[in-house]
């Protein structure tokens, strides 16, 4: 398992971490298999949309917002209630085959971390399991 950092700049904000899971397959040889990208944290989570119009990610975000307002009257004591129910509902984690050591994703997919509760520095652990190109069989 490899684990890199990403700092948010927002509140709400989608960042694009396509090119860093990408980097650790390389350091990694994947060939074939399958990528998990996780992150372990109760108010982010990871998805798999679109990359090629941003203004997919901020219609998600500002949609997740109407579902999900911030000022709810919620229990929880921290106040950022809004923010673990966003994450239950786009889910911690996603899959990604890979094929010839690169990740099958669709023409305008992107992987995404989604914050909720920022701005905040957030894990990524990437897991590789399948055939690598390396002694690490």
């Amino acid at each position: 398992m490899e684990t890199f950092q990403i700092k948010t700049a927002a509140h709400s904000c989608a960042v694009d971490i396509t090119d860093r899971v990408e980097a650790v397959l390389r350091e990694k040889s994947a060939l074939n298999g399958v990528c998990l990208i996780y992150v372990p944290h109760t108010t982010a989570a990871v998805t798999i949309n679109e990359g090629a119009d941003r203004s997919v990610m901020e219609d998600v975000l500002e949609s997740l917002e109407k579902l999900v307002p911030w000022q709810g009257g919620y229990k929880h004591a921290e106040g950022n209630s809004a923010a673990h129910i966003k994450s239950i509902l786009t889910g911690g984690g996603a899959q990604v085959i890979v094929d010839a050591g690169r990740m099958v994703l669709g023409t305008w997919q992107s992987i995404f971390l989604l914050e909720f509760d920022g701005p905040r520095t957030r894990k990524i652990h990437v897991q590789f399991t399948g055939e690598r190109a390396d002694s690490e069989r």
